[in-house]
């Protein structure tokens, strides 16, 4: 899928559901989240006899749980049938398909346009941690 469609289709999900929060797109959309002890895995996405569910490690800082919530959240968008993991500090380095779109879901939803615009003079760095993440989500962040 192109970024530009990607970037589309998050633009329609917060008009429909008023919000960018991941937690409540995912509550909107019926994905089951759940919190529990994933080792060295920040979290997964997994198509469970006709569940969408969300697995996210509970020992995340909240800005890591709200950025690996986007990403498996897109993975329940993008990649229904597909069972996908977030492996913690790799993720946003993996270059397969499916991986690349859930950052860009990630990032496009996490990062609004505004934030970018209404700060013309900041670096990538600086707005990615101006709205709390890594500065890799910005790699996926489309912006003219």
């Amino acid at each position: 899928m192109r970024t530009s469609d990607i970037k589309r289709l998050v633009k329609y999900y917060i008009k429909k559901f008023n919000t960018r929060n991941p937690f409540e797109l995912a509550n909107c959309l019926n994905v089951e989240v759940q919190l529990g002890p994933l080792g060295s895995r920040a979290g997964c996405y997994m198509f469970l006899k006709n569940h969408k569910c969300v697995f996210l490690n509970e020992d995340l800082e909240e800005h890591e749980l709200n950025l690996v919530m986007a990403h498996e959240l897109a993975h329940s968008i993008l990649h229904r049938k597909e069972n996908c993991y977030f492996i913690r500090n790799k993720t946003l380095l993996l270059s397969s398909t499916n991986e690349i779109e859930a950052n860009i879901f990630a990032a496009e939803l996490l990062i609004p346009d505004s934030l970018i615009y209404e700060n013309p003079g900041m670096t990538k760095k600086q707005i990615a941690r101006l709205a709390g993440y890594d500065e890799k989500i910005m790699d996926f962040k489309s912006f003219k």
